[in-house]
C-alpha cells in the first residue's frame, strides 16, 4: 500500500466529497490509521442484527457508523465555510501546523 499521509485527526470537523454519503458533515469520531480510514458521527450508518446476550437482552437490529476513506473526506474550514485542501507549515516557534490552502487559516489552535 502506498504511503499516504493521514492529515485527519480524532474530533476535527470534515465533509464527504464522494460516495452516497456526498455533501454530509460531521464530526470524526474514530481514526483508523494504518487503514487510511474513519468513522464520522452521523454519516455512512449500516445496519447490524444482533442475538441477544448477556449483555443485550432483547437483541435486534442496531444502526451504527461504517468507517470511510480518508480520500473521500476534506478538513472543514470554518472561515471559508466549505471542505478545502490542507497544507502543512512550521511556525516560529518549531511545531508543524495545518492550514487551509484557500484562505490560509490555520486549523490546529495552538
Amino acid at each position: 500500500m502506498a504511503k499516504e499521509h493521514n492529515y485527519i485527526k480524532k474530533g476535527d470537523q470534515v465533509v464527504v466529497i464522494s460516495g452516497k454519503e456526498k455533501g454530509k458533515a460531521g464530526r470524526v469520531l474514530r481514526v483508523f490509521p494504518q487503514k487510511h480510514r474513519v468513522i464520522v458521527e452521523r454519516v455512512n450508518f449500516f445496519k447490524k442484527h444482533t442475538k441477544p446476550s448477556q449483555k443485550n437482552q432483547k437483541g435486534g437490529i442496531i444502526e451504527r457508523e461504517a468507517p470511510l476513506h480518508v480520500s473521500n473526506l476534506l478538513l472543514y474550514c470554518m472561515r471559508c465555510e466549505k471542505g478545502a485542501r490542507i497544507g502543512f507549515k512550521m511556525l516560529e516557534n518549531k511545531t508543524k501546523v495545518r492550514y487551509c490552502k484557500r484562505c490560509n487559516e490555520l486549523m490546529d489552535k495552538s
